[in-house]
């Protein structure tokens, strides 16, 4: 028995390794023509399994073929391409903006001189729910925690001698979403790069912002609307762009524990599926471009385990419920971010060794791309000593540890595979809840999600008070420590130069035109049929400001409340 699921498996890898991890050799080649440890006399393999050397006694062939498959092959436990990072490493995208659109243009280019492979843009508040810099609700707001953009002229600015066709673009945006992505199509049109070239994501998930943040504008009927809309104009027109970035690591900062965070992620995302199907979309066309964000915490194992039960899950997911054909469609592509709730400001200099594991672990874990944390997040934006270290720790991991070169290093241990499995069966479970009460907008409507993740908050920080569970500097070992100077801050003559820069450029535009366009935006908003984009496009190209626009379809739409669903 044992000895013919050895042979089985034997098999099964000998046409895998045949089939598709030859097929992706041939097309993208891999990093060396060898790797080995440091004792050059071991070399290392693409991937490892039990082999004959400790197959199961239940048939270790079928058995792993259904649970953990292989690379880039379903169900995608082991990772979504057949060599994973022997033939690239993942996305380098530290998380970034601040101030004007000059400043971070600045930071941009000094990280992507770095070594830095993709731009991840951080928006400030006024931008995050559709208010120009020069509004009465911006006040003191103006490129505090991410860059101001207000308008197309911003977004030029802050995007100036970065070439589209070449770095991909990630923008945690929401509610304002596709604004913002109007405001990139037209920068790459500008650049003469056609939006069939543009490669980057679109966060545009507001069901997370109902959830654990807050930086809401429409009600959720409308909102889902303008999501769908991006769905549909990216599959035809950007079908290399990610439509949405499925947020389950807003979800883990609120408090939940890693099984919530799969489980509430998955289920948004199978929300946002349903929705787009009903809106007559078919699955496979917009499938391919969902992606997913999740975060890296201090439980190392148990991290990394928790994306490979996510992977298994959505492929199962899609394949099994919504019947999607294409294999591209069942893969739960993802980013990373280092937790940030994890971060302490006494002994700021230990955050560096937290990120290293959670990056560590999202490494091991098969991650797309990768954000690691500033040590001086908890005290401030982060200063550009501290995010060169930040980016220093991904490339040491990449360059130096070993761990890229074989697929999935980690598989095949008997806890992370324990881990993996009993993650998915608890997440699985917290889906059928959801199911059960109608779905995710239902049960965030109801408050189901939210209490879920609130009583785990509760648990963990009573942990922390009791001294249960440890943190190293704030309940334990504890030092003095002289005070932190040397920090980022973001001054309110910011707020005053966006402004003037607005009154400029209102000055300046034809303001007859922009009217014109913020109507046809308005009358497509009241038309349920009509596609939004190609007259979001027009208005930013007109230089309508991003609050004009949003005010256009708050016109519509109305505005959310939480006593309020639409």
């Amino acid at each position: 028995m044992i000895k013919a699921a050895s042979s089985k498996l034997e098999s099964l890898k000998q046409a895998w390794q045949a089939g598709p991890l030859a097929a992706q050799v041939r097309r993208f080649g891999e990093r060396r023509p060898r790797f080995t440890t440091s004792s050059d006399t071991l070399e290392v393999q693409p991937l490892y399994t039990p082999g004959g050397l400790m197959p199961s006694a239940d048939g270790a062939g079928e058995g792993y073929a259904r649970q953990l498959g292989f690379p880039g092959e379903y169900p995608f436990t082991r990772g979504v391409q057949p060599n994973m990072y022997r033939g690239r490493f993942w996305t380098m995208r530290q998380y970034a903006g601040f101030g004007t659109a000059a400043e971070s243009n600045r930071r941009y280019k000094y990280l992507i001189e770095q070594g830095q492979t993709g731009l991840s843009v951080a928006f400030d508040l006024p931008t995050q729910i559709g208010y120009d810099a020069d509004h009465d609700f911006a006040e003191g707001e103006v490129g505090k925690v991410g860059v101001s953009i207000s308008s197309l002229a911003d977004m030029q600015t802050l995007l100036d001698g970065i070439p589209l066709d070449k770095v991909s673009i990630s923008m945690t945006i929401n509610a304002p979403a596709a604004v913002l992505l109007a405001m990139v199509v037209a920068v790459g049109k500008q650049q003469g790069v056609a939006p069939s070239q543009l490669r980057g994501t679109v966060q545009n998930d507001i069901l997370k912002e109902y959830i654990a943040r807050g930086t809401y504008i429409y009600p959720p009927g409308p909102s889902m609307r303008l999501i769908t809309d991006i769905f549909r104009y990216c599959a035809v027109e950007a079908p290399k762009w990610n439509t949405i970035s499925i947020s389950g690591y807003h979800i883990r900062e609120a408090g939940s524990t890693a099984v919530q965070e799969v489980a509430f992620t998955l289920a948004n995302g199978i929300e946002y599926v349903q929705q787009a199907t009903r809106s007559g979309l078919d699955v496979d066309t917009f499938a391919r471009q969902l992606s997913f964000f999740f975060n890296a915490h201090n439980n190392f194992l148990e991290e990394a385990a928790k994306f490979r039960a996510a992977r298994r899950l959505w492929a199962r997911i899609m394949r099994e419920r919504f019947g999607a054909a294409h294999p591209d469609s069942w893969k739960l592509r993802f980013h990373t971010q280092t937790g940030g709730s994890t971060l302490t400001a006494q002994q700021p200099d230990n955050n560096i060794v937290r990120v290293t594991l959670q990056a560590l672990a999202a490494v091991l874990g098969g991650t797309q791309s990768l954000h690691t944390n500033s040590k001086d997040e908890a005290l401030a934006l982060p200063s550009e000593k501290a995010v060169e270290i930040a980016l220093r720790t991904q490339q040491i991991i990449a360059y130096e540890s070993g761990v890229a070169d074989t697929v999935d290093p980690l598989g095949g241990s008997y806890y992370i595979e324990w881990l993996t499995d009993q993650i998915e069966a608890q997440a699985g479970d917290y889906l059928r809840r959801i199911d059960d009460l109608g779905g995710a907008l239902r049960a965030v409507e109801e408050g189901y999600i939210q209490r879920e993740i609130q009583e785990a908050a509760y648990r963990a920080q009573r942990a922390v008070e009791q001294g249960d569970q440890v943190v190293v500097g704030v309940n334990r070992f504890q030092t003095e420590e002289a005070r932190i100077t040397d920090l980022l801050r973001v001054d309110e003559s910011v707020r005053a130069a966006q402004s003037a820069a607005l009154a400029g450029l209102r000055a300046r535009r034809d303001n007859t035109q922009v009217q014109a366009a913020l109507a046809r935006v308005e009358a497509a908003a009241h038309d349920p049929q009509a596609p939004l984009m190609p007259y979001l496009i027009e208005a930013v190209e007109a230089y309508a400001t991003l609050g004009e626009i949003s005010d256009a379809l708050r016109r519509v739409f109305g505005e959310y409340t939480p006593e309020s669903w639409v």
